[in-house]
């Protein structure tokens, strides 16, 4: 009965995320994306689900006065901020587009977020923000940081997080990349022999989510 924003709902676990959710019998899902075709597949696919008002909004989280007014004009209870650049070498090669979609974007969202007094908003973060050796896991942190700031801000809003290792067959994981080396006869390439991969299913992962949003109280 709550209206929901899903951020990067185009994604692997963004679009997951929405399909849980629609079992759940929210009032109105708010699904969001700055790719135009990411937000156009999942916009039919949900509407093939269910009854329920699906409402598309393609834009960035970094558009700060497009997402307030969204946030007031839908009267969203709560938010899944799942959109991110998450792919380790190319937030490497794009350093300044990552902190600007990562961690700006997460900054937009949560500045709106407590003007407009949303109730929860659960941020999608990863194992790689835990002590990050690179930029992509440091935006997130970094993400994570912006979140526990805003929780001493407010009493009104619950911010809370959830860490993921490799979700099996999302975007940027490398489970598609090792079985497209295998089907070519190998070899698999690993970024260290040292580097300890922990997985999960987007199925697992959308209810991790979930369950945060219902459980966490900041």
């Amino acid at each position: 009965g709550k209206n929901i924003l899903v951020t990067g709902a185009g994604g692997s676990i963004g679009s997951e995320l929405c399909k849980q959710i629609i079992k759940l019998s929210p009032k109105r899902i708010v699904i969001l994306d700055h790719s135009e075709f990411a937000l156009y597949k999942i916009n039919n696919f949900l509407k093939t689900l269910t009854d329920i008002e699906v409402v598309p909004i393609l834009t960035s989280v970094t558009q700060y006065d497009q997402i307030l007014f969204t946030l007031k004009k839908y009267e969203i209870n709560t938010i899944y901020h799942a959109a991110a650049y998450k792919h380790v070498p190319m937030v490497e090669l794009n350093p300044f587009d990552g902190i600007r979609n990562n961690i700006l974007g997460t900054y937009s969202l949560v500045k709106a977020s407590m003007q407009s007094e949303i109730e929860t908003f659960i941020l999608i973060s990863t194992d790689k923000a835990v002590r990050p050796t690179n930029v992509m896991g440091a935006t997130k942190r970094f993400s994570e940081l912006i979140l526990q700031a805003a929780q001493d801000e407010t009493v009104r809003t619950s911010f809370s997080m959830v860490r993921f290792g490799n979700v099996l067959d999302s975007a940027g994981s490398v489970v598609p990349l090792f079985e497209h080396q295998i089907r070519k006869g190998g070899p698999l390439t690993v970024t260290d022999p040292n580097v300890i991969r922990y997985f999960m299913t987007l199925e697992e992962a959308a209810q991790l989510v979930i369950q945060a949003g219902s459980l966490g109280t900041g």
